[in-house]
């Protein structure tokens, strides 16, 4: 292919000039859409029939952290307390309603 389309133009001289060279950036089709396994889990080994495989420090830090926040955070979910603008007007509805005593109750027709 040839570059002398590019150093026509006027900015493509002054990157020309500026980096000594000018190099095209291709969009990249044609190559394996994902990475060809070739290795093991985590880059460790299988260990032999009857060994356990030795946690590193970080590992139960990790762990104990990690789901002790999910649990944190979904008791805080669960007992959050209720604070959308439809259930305050419901509440102060119920209450003047009441302050001026009118029923809130609807009667129950017979079919």
């Amino acid at each position: 292919m040839s570059l002398s389309f590019i150093r026509t133009s006027r900015t493509a001289r002054k990157l020309h000039v500026r980096l000594g060279q000018v190099q095209l950036r291709r969009a990249s089709g044609h190559e394996p859409q994902y990475n060809e396994p070739g290795g093991y889990l985590f880059g460790e080994k299988p260990l032999p029939p009857g060994q356990k495989r030795v946690k590193e420090d970080w590992e139960n830090i990790w762990m104990y952290g990690m789901s002790g926040s999910l649990l944190l955070g979904a008791i805080i979910a669960i007992y959050k307390p209720d604070t959308s603008i439809q259930s305050w007007a419901t509440r102060e509805a119920k209450k003047r309603l009441e302050e001026r005593g009118e029923d809130l109750s609807y009667p129950q027709q017979k079919s």
